[in-house]
């Protein structure tokens, strides 16, 4: 599976490694992702997502439900 959020669409940037003396070469910043199970009372399911720290945050404020809903209208969860 690739590294992206499904919930908010984060994905890796790409940066530079900057040394002492200001050598840069190419580096990858990659999203903080997890995989979580998180029960869903209105299906009576339970669903597993790879979300990103910021998702979380967001499902702890909003609810489940609430960001599920808007990642579908976003076009990022389409289960």
């Amino acid at each position: 599976m690739s590294r992206v959020c499904e919930l908010t669409g984060k994905k890796a940037m790409v940066g530079n490694n900057v040394s002492h003396a200001l050598n840069r070469t190419k580096r990858k910043f990659d999203a903080n992702l997890m995989t979580k199970r998180f029960y869903i009372p209105e299906e009576d399911k339970w669903i597993t997502l790879k979300v990103s720290a910021s998702a979380l945050k967001n499902i702890n404020r909003k609810g489940i439900s609430a960001v599920i809903k808007e990642a579908r209208a976003n076009g990022f969860l389409t289960k």
